[in-house]
């Protein structure tokens, strides 16, 4: 098997390994290691912005406040408070990196999305702000002749001596060869889980690839009964489940039902505008009452030319669908979106074992809580990317690389991805989406565990087969850890037990072992 040093690791190369990778490189060597191809991840396709206090009539404290709101009461105080008093700093030296965001008369232009009290929001042409960050940070990181860019390396297990993680061991996505990388830490920016479900918003990457590999390693995990589905994804025949910008509805798009009536604010006071988790639930239980599968996004009664303006990439591609949305209402139906779970971290991207760091939506540093805010998520990319590296850099001082011998299992190819893959997000779809019960997840938990029989004893051979084992394992930890929240709190709603918890308590997983815990 070869072997590679480099004095730092990161995985995943969207906006948070992107940014921790420009802050390793002044410190050593990086190896960036991704699958696929560079900046290929969910935050190449975020849309609505980056929440962010910099405007006249905002300030930190409304920042933390609606963040804490729509975590309903389970963020970690400290996390959002780094989160938003950090930010302003973060994105002003984006842009002075060269991220290009919308302005009005020479000044940033703000808008608004659900949950917040004020105009905080930034974006880039329009609808594309995250890609506009990556290419941001893609270029900058040029500038690292250090920065080691290595595509189409799949990372399959951490490496481990005693508690501590000292490297990866990594497929080449087209050779098919093993390779032991080793390192003074890793640092996990490999984002979500969203192909975990049927509809999702989410790109092909996002397969739980993080969060899967640091269980195995028995790293601590939280939250990951948490996941969040946005409300308003295009819904359409022979279409994938495009993402239509909360921002929308923040301009003054409105929802209604199959027979044209506005419906929102039957669940909630603040209509259209309520948290996302609300907005999803609204429309879940209006199809249900109306016996259709979508409903109707509405932003016919808008400026046409604001539209245009400031929606251009939906305007294009629900038009290449045959539907104009300045003249036509647009179906929609919630998709999969946003883990809050993940690997758990402290504020500076530690997790539980020594020389491994998370960061974006491969950690979970509490920020969240039950319910992520409307745009937080560019902005926790940028902020604890950052920070997750610094803790890096500042824990490896004087720190020599060591190797282990790396033994490997018999090598397993699934035969039927495409069924295998079908299986799992039916199966999670059906029992552990947008409403759960004690039955449907205690069905998804045996078939996931029947599934992931397959690879005990064995490693993946290919990527494919890699990334079923994730999901599967992925689906199993937030099946597990919504049987243990026994009722309702933000993300995670139980019809079975539809009241609120008021408990202050989050569930964690530990030692490589499908029990959840709660503290």
């Amino acid at each position: 098997m070869n072997k590679k040093r480099f004095d730092y690791i990161v995985l995943g190369s969207g906006v948070a390994g992107l940014r921790a990778a420009i802050e390793l490189a002044g410190h050593g060597d990086v190896a960036l290691i991704t699958k696929c191809v560079l900046g290929e991840s969910s935050s190449e396709y975020a849309q609505g912005g980056v929440a962010v206090a910099l405007s006249e009539e905002d300030d930190i404290v409304l920042h933390y406040e609606d963040t804490l709101k729509a975590g309903d009461g389970l963020c970690v105080k400290e996390a959002v408070k780094t989160l938003v008093a950090e930010g302003p700093e973060y994105i002003t030296q984006l842009i002075s990196w060269g991220a290009k965001f919308d302005t009005k008369e020479g000044a940033l232009s703000f808008t608004r999305e659900a949950a917040h009290s004020v105009n905080r929001i930034i974006h880039a042409h329009g609808d594309a702000t995250g890609h506009e960050i990556v290419r941001t940070l893609k270029e900058y990181s040029l500038k690292f002749i250090n920065i080691y860019r290595l595509d189409y390396t799949y990372a399959i297990d951490f490496i481990k001596d005693g508690d501590r993680v000292t490297g990866v061991l990594a497929l080449d996505e087209k050779t098919g060869e093993l390779t032991s990388f080793f390192s003074k830490a890793v640092v996990v920016a490999t984002g979500g889980a969203g192909r975990l479900f049927t509809r999702t918003t989410n790109p092909d990457v996002s397969t739980g690839d993080g969060a899967a590999m640091a269980f195995r390693a028995g790293a601590e995990l939280e939250d990951m009964e948490f996941f969040q589905f946005h409300p308003t994804a295009l819904h359409f025949p022979g279409a994938p489940a495009f993402l239509l910008s909360e921002s929308m509805r923040g301009e003054g798009a409105v929802l209604r039902n199959n027979a044209g009536e506005r419906f929102c604010f039957n669940y909630h006071e603040d209509g259209e505008l309520a948290p996302r988790d609300v907005v999803s639930r609204s429309i879940f239980f209006e199809m249900n009452k109306t016996k259709t599968n979508h409903v109707y996004l509405d932003v016919t009664h808008l400026d046409k030319e604001h539209i245009l303006h400031r929606f251009p990439k939906i305007y294009n591609t629900c038009l290449g669908y045959g539907i104009d949305i300045t003249q036509d209402y647009i179906p929609v139906s919630p998709a999969a979106h946003y883990y809050m779970g993940g690997i758990k971290t402290d504020l500076d991207g530690r997790a539980s074992l020594k020389g491994l760091y998370a960061c974006g939506e491969a950690a979970c540093t509490g920020v969240h809580g039950a319910n992520r805010l409307a745009s937080n998520s560019l902005l926790e990319g940028v902020v604890f990317g950052g920070r997750s590296a610094k803790a890096a850099v500042s824990d490896s001082l004087n720190m020599e690389i060591t190797e282990q011998e790396v033994q490997t299992e018999e090598k397993y190819t699934e035969t039927d991805y495409t069924e295998s893959l079908k299986f799992i997000q039916e199966t999670m779809w059906k029992y552990v989406s947008v409403s759960r019960n004690e039955t449907g997840l205690k069905t998804a938990v045996s078939e996931l565990e029947k599934f992931l029989k397959k690879f005990e004893g064995r490693i993946p051979a290919d990527r494919r087969t890699a990334e079923l084992k994730n999901l599967a394992q992925s689906g199993l930890l937030m099946a597990y850890a919504a049987l243990a929240r026994k009722g309702s709190r933000g993300g995670h709603y139980r019809d079975d037990m539809p009241e609120k918890i008021t408990e202050d308590y989050h569930i964690y997983f530990s030692n490589a072992e499908f029990n959840p815990h709660l503290r």
